[in-house]
């Protein structure tokens, strides 16, 4: 048998599951709360595995991992630990409860309805419903753009193999989200982190043993050296920690303001779900994040950008001149991975992807029906709102498709401006939201403005190529500013530390919302 039928027929087999999974609870899925949040009865283990699924994907295996394991080399593993402690642990035992309490006693069930409701305000849901809708799409391309990658390897499809993976995976997705809802990805999340759990394993191990064990590896990174501060790739703190610290705020204190992460605690069953979900989270994202950008710390050790060196895997640039890092990871899983554990790495890589792409569309399609939707239209009953998500599922994917097929979509840079916009928007209106009583509607209006803000006009500044700013860019780069102002990770975390900053400032000189409305919000957490 020949490793591309190896491969095909476990992807069989894969997907003989998935789909039956989305069956099996489309039975069990009556009402619009069930497709949204599975009743609010999802117990600890099917919520820390759908937190950690939708966390990690294609995104971080391919393009974060491949990226900053470039850049940083070993040291990029602090991403891992931060994802963990930052992005897991802490959430869980901060906002778990007092998500799980307010937004169930407010009868909210996306986070734009939970800003209408703690804040009065339907201006802020309408608000909030278009901003989801509309940054949750680049990231959902960059997961559509890290499979592609990674099956254009495994299959050897060529250029415009991967927009047929695309498409395809796009179909899979929607079809078992639409059969069955927030409980079918639960379900299927389960199933997709427990592969994920050993298929990172077994690359991480194999890709050490291929260059003679750890400390081997680690002195032929130190034989190659640093860039920045002289420091070298096997370091503990990498040749450049500053910015390394811009990835970890990114990708950890991210979740924190994301709609898809925060919904998993609106849908857990109790606050003792709450306390185990912390546990098993942590241990996942330690596994799965740590082991990725673990395994990206060596790429350099089995890729090269000089033509003439042997043994590696050359990495060309892309048309915008850039390295193309998102082929990376492919090309070290080619060369340390024996050809038959190549469809576990397949099988890996698209149970995270799925996993992560069934939340957010089920997030996008949930958020623009409930939100934006249903308030506009009389006689809106729970079967036509059911439809409506199910069309709007299908929407979110084919423009996802569109821009993912884009050759030139950097996978880190689709997710950054994503994240920047989404949890610089949400980030501080969330939080204090859930803590502060004299947080109010203008606070939260400005951290929407500041958050998508920054996010665009960065984009459009330094991203785009538009040569009518190529001057400012120029300026930028002879600042030598130990920050990369030009890097859409570090623009997207100064979104969010922006966010943490303006919703306590304005909301101390700006009217807070009704009392009634306030106290009766927190009504919810005197238990």
């Amino acid at each position: 048998m020949s490793t591309k039928t190896a491969i095909l027929i476990i992807l069989a087999l894969y997907i003989i599951i998935m789909v039956g999974i989305g069956i099996y609870t489309s039975k069990r899925t009556k009402s619009s709360d069930d497709f949204m949040l599975g009743g609010r009865s999802v117990g600890s283990w099917l919520t820390a595995f759908s937190y950690g699924t939708t966390y990690f994907s294609a995104v971080v295996f391919i393009g974060y991992a491949g990226q900053f394991g470039w850049m940083y080399g070993v040291s990029a593993a602090w991403v891992g630990i931060g994802n963990a402690v930052i992005g897991s642990l802490i959430p869980f035992f901060l906002i778990g409860r007092r998500t799980r309490l307010m937004t169930n006693h407010l009868g909210a069930r996306t986070m734009p309805e939970f800003f209408e409701r703690r804040f009065d305000s339907k201006t802020l849901k309408t608000a909030a419903a278009a901003i989801v809708f509309i940054f949750l799409i680049p990231y959902t391309a960059s997961v559509y753009n890290g499979l592609s990658r990674l099956f254009g390897m495994a299959f050897d499809l060529g250029e415009n193999g991967g927009t047929y993976i695309i498409i395809a995976m796009a179909v899979l997705s929607a079809v078992y989200v639409t059969l069955g809802g927030y409980k079918a990805t639960a379900l299927n999340d389960f199933f997709q982190g427990i592969i994920m759990l050993i298929g990172i394993s077994t690359v991480v191990a194999l890709t050490i043993r291929e260059k003679n064990g750890f400390s081997a590896a680690i002195d032929a990174l130190n034989a190659i050296g640093g860039d920045v501060n002289k420091s070298t790739l096997g370091s503990v703190f990498g040749p450049d920690p500053i910015n390394l610290f811009g990835v970890v705020i990114l990708t950890s204190l991210g979740t924190w303001g994301l709609p898809q992460m925060v919904q998993k605690f609106y849908a857990i069953k109790n606050e003792d779900a709450i306390k185990k979900g912390a546990v098993i989270s942590t241990f996942f994202a330690l596994v799965v994040a740590g082991g990725s950008y673990l395994m990206g710390g060596f790429v350099r050790l089995y890729c090269t950008t000089d033509p003439s060196e042997t043994g590696k895997t050359f990495i060309k640039t892309g048309n915008n001149g850039k390295l193309l890092y998102d082929t990376m990871v492919p090309a070290l899983i080619d060369t340390a991975l024996p050809n038959i554990l190549i469809g576990l790495v397949v099988v890996l890589v698209l149970s995270a992807s799925l996993s992560t792409l069934s939340s957010l569309v089920l997030t996008s399609s949930s958020t623009l029906t409930n939100d934006l939707i249903k308030p506009r239209v009389k006689n809106f009953d729970d079967k036509k709102q059911m439809t409506f998500m199910r069309i709007f599922i299908a929407v979110f994917l084919v423009i996802s498709v569109i821009i993912a097929s884009n050759p030139n979509a950097s996978i880190s840079t689709l997710m950054s401006y994503s994240w920047g916009a989404l949890s610089g928007a949400f980030l501080g209106p969330f939080l204090y939201g859930l803590f502060l009583k004299k947080a109010s509607r203008a606070a939260c209006r400005t951290s929407f403005c500041t958050g998508v803000g920054i996010s665009v006009v960065h984009m459009v500044l330094f991203s785009l190529g538009i040569d009518a700013f190529s001057g400012i860019r120029d300026a930028v780069i002879k600042l030598n500013c130990p920050i990369n102002l030009l890097s859409p990770i570090n623009a997207g975390a100064f979104a969010m530390i922006v966010s943490l900053i303006v919703v306590p400032l304005v909301s101390s000189f700006t009217k807070a919302p009704d009392k009634k409305v306030v106290d009766n919000a927190f009504s919810s957490l005197a238990a």
